[in-house]
């Protein structure tokens, strides 16, 4: 089985993947986790990363299809992933982006540029949404935040990661029970 988790930043996406991939005993690939490493060796953020002039998508897009068409019993997370990997049990996760930002800010990571207030985070991501609706419209005509592209949709903003994760074993066994 391929699961594919893809959402709006700050949603919990990462966190609930590596849980569901453990669970499963399933390998787990993160886009964003191979995007900051790539940013990180060019000495910049994430988000100076994704502003790059240059195309920096294909090469890992490239890397989605191949894991999608070689290798089976996975968890990709990744904003395009449910694209890259069509066969995948594709899984949404949004959150109120005040919420993401309060999430983003406590829990900041050393690879991404480090916020001086939960607002300054909201604003960036939501520059960062915009940032990558356009590069995604452009490169392949599709909005990586529409919701009907997937096969559930899950509002992570008021329940904890457990609660994340028992929603997401659920889909993860109709998807197995209807296969």
């Amino acid at each position: 089985m391929q699961i594919s988790i893809c959402g709006t930043p700050g949603s919990g996406k990462s966190t609930v993947a590596r849980i569901i991939a453990e669970k499963l005993h399933y390998k787990y690939y993160s886009v964003g986790e191979l995007r900051r490493k790539a940013a990180e060796k060019r000495g910049l953020t994430i988000y100076e990363f994704n502003q790059l002039k240059e195309d920096t998508d294909t090469f890992f897009d490239n890397i989605q299809k191949e894991i999608g068409e070689k290798e089976d019993n996975f968890v990709i997370e990744g904003r395009l992933s449910f694209h890259f990997v069509p066969k995948s049990l594709k899984i949404f996760f949004k959150t109120d982006l005040r919420k993401a930002a309060e999430r983003v800010f406590k829990d900041q990571r050393e690879t991404e540029k480090t916020y001086k207030s939960v607002e300054e985070a909201r604003e960036e991501m939501q520059e960062r949404m915009d940032n990558d609706k356009r590069r995604y419209k452009m490169h392949y005509n599709l909005d990586p935040y529409d919701e009907k592209q997937f096969d559930a949709v899950l509002d992570t903003t008021g329940i904890a990661v457990d609660e994340v994760v028992e929603k997401v074993m659920k889909e993860v066994n109709k998807h197995r029970e209807a296969c």
